[in-house]
C-alpha cells in the first residue's frame, strides 16, 4: 500500500503528520539533552537527569523512526539500527557497569556517537525540507551538504576525543 499524503495513514492512533511532529519533537529533545550530556562529560560532571532524558528520547527517536511506512530498507533504517546498537552500549555502560573502569569511556564514546547520528539526520532532514537548503543541495551530494556533514563529523570527532580522554578509568564523574 502506497501513501501519497501525510493524512492517509494512522500511526499509533495519530495521523502521519501528527506522528511526524511527535517524532521530530522527541528527536529535538534528544539532541538538546545530548549536548548537555556531552558538555557534562567534557566538564567531568555527572548529570543523571539529563542523561536519562537523553538516553530515553534518543532511543525513542530511533524506535519511532521504524513506525513510518516504508516499502524497502532505507539509509535511515540503517542509521536507526546503528544508533540503537550504540545506545545499547551506552545503557550497558551506565546501568549494568555503573560507569566503572573502562565503561565510563565506553559511555562517553557511545553517547557522542549516538548524538552525532541524531544531528547528522537533523542536517540531512534540513537539507531535504528547508527550501533554501534544498535549493543548495537538491540531491544531498552537492558541496554545501557534504561540507555541512563533514564539518559535523569533524566537530563531533574533536568533542568525542575530548570526552573520551576525560573519561579516565581512574577517575569517576563528579556529582
Amino acid at each position: 500500500m502506497k501513501y501519497t499524503t501525510m493524512h492517509m495513514c494512522m500511526i499509533l492512533g495519530m495521523s502521519l503528520a501528527n506522528f511526524t511532529m511527535l517524532h521530530v519533537a522527541i528527536s529535538l529533545v534528544g539532541i538538546g539533552s545530548g549536548f548537555v550530556v556531552l558538555a557534562g562529560l567534557i566538564l567531568r560532571r555527572r548529570l543523571d537527569v539529563w542523561t536519562n532524558l537523553f538516553l530515553a528520547t534518543t532511543i525513542a527517536t530511533s524506535v519511532t523512526g521504524f513506525f513510518f511506512p516504508f516499502e524497502r530498507l532505507l539509509p535511515s533504517h540503517i542509521l536507526g539500527l546503528l544508533s540503537l546498537a550504540v545506545l545499547g552500549l551506552a545503557v550497558l555502560a551506565r546501568s549494568a557497569r555503573h560507569l566503572r573502569g573502562p565503561w565510563l569511556r565506553v559511555f562517553a564514546i557511545s553517547s557522542c556517537v549516538a548524538l552525532y547520528l541524531n544531528v547528522f539526520v537533523l542536517i540531512a532532514q534540513a537539507f531535504g525540507k528547508v527550501p533554501a537548503l534544498k535549493a543548495m543541495a537538491p540531491t544531498q551530494s552537492e558541496p554545501p551538504f557534504v561540507l555541512a556533514e563533514g564539518a559535523l563529523l569533524l566537530i563531533f570527532g574533536v568533542f568525542g576525543v575530548i570526552a573520551a580522554k576525560k573519561a579516565s578509568s581512574k577517575m569517576a564523574l563528579t556529582a
